[in-house]
């Protein structure tokens, strides 16, 4: 059984922080009643990111659509669907992989690794970005220090932007895109290894 972080949302306004400290509370709950299920109560992972050097030296000579992701490489988009969107139409003729995080969710922060490795490795043929969900900026950019990217992640307070990549929900989850724009599959729930969501890529972002 998988541990997906639940979502939680309120249509009453409420201060940032006491927002966040709901959400903290809610997913550490969760997560102890489903102790011992993947992504709960692990340790922090690992980075798997290379040094910068070796990162641009992987993806030298990515295609321009693939390359001007790699420029905005960690960085956190403002601009909500009508930029995804735009970046989506831009991507047109290469699959996509679309990751949505929250520097607060445990089973986000357990997969990041698989991404930060899987990004370098097929760099120069897939795009990779991250839709950062109902976060706190400067958590985020704190998580993302520690396990740096190669690709940007759209910031995404209401889940706009997870809607429009057919992933509004629990958390984490994975949108496959077709060279043609279309999903191919989303995938609910975090990944176990590297290898997992390396198949799904070879299977859906073709």
């Amino acid at each position: 059984m998988s541990c997906v972080c639940a979502y939680y949302s309120t249509r009453t306004t409420r201060a940032s922080a006491t927002l966040q400290r709901v959400r903290h509370l809610l997913v550490l709950c969760l997560c102890a009643a489903l102790a011992g299920s993947t992504g709960c109560g692990r340790d922090e992972p690992r980075s798997a990111a290379p040094s910068a050097a070796e990162a641009t030296e992987a993806l030298a000579g990515a295609p321009a659509p693939l390359a001007a992701i790699h420029g905005q490489s960690n960085e956190l988009l403002d601009g909500g669907p009508k930029a995804f969107e735009a970046r989506l139409a831009a991507l047109k003729g290469y699959p996509v992989v679309v990751n949505k995080w929250g520097s607060w969710c445990p089973p986000c922060r357990a997969e990041f690794p698989s991404f930060q490795s899987q990004a370098i490795k097929r760099g120069k043929k897939v795009a990779f970005l991250g839709i950062n969900g109902t976060d706190n900026k400067a958590n985020a950019a704190e998580f993302l220090k520690k396990f740096p990217v190669a690709f940007p992640s759209y910031s995404d307070p209401k889940e706009k932007v997870a809607s429009v990549a057919k992933a509004a929900g629990p958390y984490p989850q994975t949108a496959f895109y077709d060279r043609t724009g279309e999903v191919t599959h989303v995938k609910a729930g975090p990944y176990r290894d590297e290898d997992e969501l390396a198949a799904d890529i070879e299977r859906y972002a073709r």
